[in-house]
C-alpha cells in the first residue's frame, strides 16, 4: 500500500493491496496504523456509509461536507471528482478526478466537494467520515457539471441538477481560544483574527458548554488562576481551574481529534537548578499555585494531539510587573523590588506567535518552553531596564531580598531561578525575540 497526492493539497489517493484467489479478493480499506504511517492524516472516522448505485452512469454530487472522508468502493468502479472549496485555498476552484476501483481510495479532506459516477453496473460505493450526520451541519454543494465526466450522466437527483457552477467558499475548522481577556489570550487576538474568543462569562472550562467539537481543530486554554498568593487559601478554586479545566479540555480534544494548547508557567520548577530547565527536567512545586498548574500539565498531557506551553514573567496588556515599574518611574517612586528571583520576561506577543507557530509547523506534540530569549536578570534589574527607558534614573530602585520584602506578609514561595532552555522550540523554526529588544519597544 503506498500514498500518492494530486494536484489538490491533501486530496490523497491509496493505492491499495488487493488479496485474489478462486474465491474472491480481500483488502483493508481501512486500517489506521499502516495508513497513517504511510501518511494519511489521523483523522479519526465515527460513522462509516454505503450507497449502493444500479446502473452504470449514475452521477452524484458534487456535496462539500463539513468532514474529512475516505472513500473506496466494494463492488464495481467509479470515476471521482472533486472541486476546491476551501477558503484562501492556493487551488480554490480547481477539479481532480480519479478512477476508483477495489485497489484503490482516495482520503478527501473536508472543504473540498466531492462526487463521483459509476462506470459499471451495481456498484457500492463505501465512505467513512469523522463526523456525525446532522440536518443541522453547514453543506456547501456545487454543481456536477464541473468535472468532465467519462459517461453521460443519468440518475441525476433533482437537488443535484439544481446545484450552480459557483458555491460559496468552506471556512476552515476553528480556533477556540480560551481566557481571551488574560494578556496571551489578547495577544492571541492579533495573531489568530478568525479565532473564537470566550471569556470567564461565557465559557466556564470547570464545566464547558456544549459545540459541536468536530467542527473545531485547536483549543488554546489561556484560562487560569493567577492569584499566586490568593491560591494558597483559595486551593479549590486553584484546582479547579488550573487543573480540573485542562482535564475536562483533554477528553474534548481526544474524544474529537482536537489539538489542545496548555498555556503553563516556569512555577512548576522549585528554581534549584544552576541550569536553564528544559523540558525533561522533572517538576517540583513550592506554592498551591504552581503545583495545580504542574497538574494542569499533566491533565492536558492525556489528549493525544497536545503543546503543553510553559512561560515565565509574561508582559502584555493587562496587569503586570513591566507596567507597575512604568508607572512608578513616571511618578518618580524609588521601589523596593527583589533581586535574588532570577529569569527572563516573556512578551504576551511572542508567546501568541509561539503558539500560532506550533499550531502551523505542527511539530512533536508535547512539552516546549517559550520564554524571552536573552541574558538571565532578577527582578530589580528588570525594574531598573524600565527605569532607564522611561528617562529615569535606574538607581532609584531598591534591591532588596525576597525575605526582606515578604516580612510579615502572607506570600507563597516562589522559585529563585525561573530560567528556561527554549532550544527545543528553536529546533522547530520559532527564534524567541530577545527580551531587551521587546522592553524596548514595549516602554517606549
Amino acid at each position: 500500500m503506498h500514498i500518492e497526492k494530486t494536484d489538490i493539497e491533501g486530496l490523497l489517493v491509496l493505492h491499495l493491496d488487493v488479496h485474489s484467489d478462486h474465491r474472491g479478493w480481500f483488502k483493508e480499506s481501512w486500517q489506521r496504523e499502516k495508513m497513517v504511517a504511510a501518511g494519511l492524516p489521523d483523522f479519526r472516522p465515527v460513522q462509516a456509509n454505503v450507497a449502493h448505485n444500479n446502473e452504470a452512469g449514475t452521477t452524484r454530487g458534487l456535496h462539500a461536507e463539513p468532514w474529512d472522508k475516505l472513500i473506496t468502493v466494494g463492488t464495481g468502479r467509479i470515476q471521482g471528482g472533486w472541486c476546491d472549496l476551501r477558503e484562501d485555498s492556493p487551488t480554490f476552484g480547481e477539479t481532480v478526478t480519479v478512477e476508483v476501483g477495489p485497489d484503490t481510495a482516495v482520503f478527501v479532506p473536508r472543504g473540498l466537494a466531492n462526487g463521483y459516477q459509476t462506470l459499471e453496473n451495481d456498484t457500492s460505493y463505501l465512505y467513512l467520515v469523522n463526523d456525525h450526520w446532522s440536518p443541522d451541519s453547514a453543506y456547501v454543494n456545487v454543481s456536477y457539471k464541473l468535472i468532465d465526466w467519462p459517461l453521460e450522466p443519468t440518475n441525476v437527483s433533482a437537488k443535484d441538477e439544481a446545484l450552480l457552477l459557483d458555491a460559496p467558499p468552506v471556512p476552515p475548522r476553528r480556533v477556540l481560544v480560551t481566557g481571551a481577556d488574560g494578556q496571551v489570550g489578547r495577544a492571541l487576538r492579533r495573531v489568530l483574527p478568525e479565532a473564537e474568543f470566550v471569556g470567564r462569562a461565557d465559557f466556564d472550562v470547570t464545566a464547558p458548554p456544549a459545540r459541536n467539537w468536530r467542527q473545531y481543530s485547536a483549543i488554546i486554554n489561556c484560562a487560569a488562576y493567577t492569584a499566586v498568593d490568593a491560591a494558597e487559601s483559595d486551593r479549590a478554586t486553584a484546582w479547579s481551574v488550573n487543573a480540573r479545566g485542562p482535564a475536562q479540555l483533554a477528553r474534548i480534544a481526544a474524544a474529537n481529534n482536537l489539538t489542545l494548547v496548555q498555556l503553563s508557567t516556569d512555577y512548576v520548577f522549585d528554581g534549584q537548578s544552576d541550569r536553564p530547565y528544559t523540558e525533561e527536567d522533572p517538576v517540583s512545586p513550592l506554592s498551591v499555585y504552581g503545583a495545580s498548574k504542574a497538574a494542569g500539565e499533566t491533565a492536558a498531557a492525556t489528549a493525544p494531539r497536545h503543546y503543553i506551553v510553559r512561560t515565565s514573567w509574561v508582559v502584555g496588556e493587562g496587569k503586570n510587573f513591566v507596567d507597575t515599574m512604568r508607572e512608578l518611574a513616571e511618578r518618580g517612586v524609588r521601589p523596593q523590588v527583589v533581586h535574588d528571583q532570577k529569569g527572563r520576561p516573556t512578551f504576551a506577543d511572542e508567546i501568541a506567535r509561539g503558539i500560532a507557530h506550533l499550531l502551523k509547523a505542527e511539530p512533536a506534540y508535547g512539552i516546549y518552553h517559550l520564554t524571552g530569549a536573552g541574558d538571565e536578570v532578577g527582578f530589580d534589574e528588570l525594574a531598573m531596564a524600565v527605569y532607564t527607558g522611561r528617562q529615569q534614573d535606574p538607581d532609584m530602585v531598591q534591591p532588596v531580598s525576597s525575605g526582606h520584602y515578604f516580612a510579615g506578609k502572607e506570600h507563597a514561595p516562589r522559585p529563585s531561578r525561573s530560567t528556561m532552555s527554549t532550544a527545543k522550540i528553536e529546533a522547530t523554526g520559532f527564534v524567541p525575540q530577545n527580551w531587551r529588544v521587546g522592553l524596548a519597544l514595549y516602554v517606549l
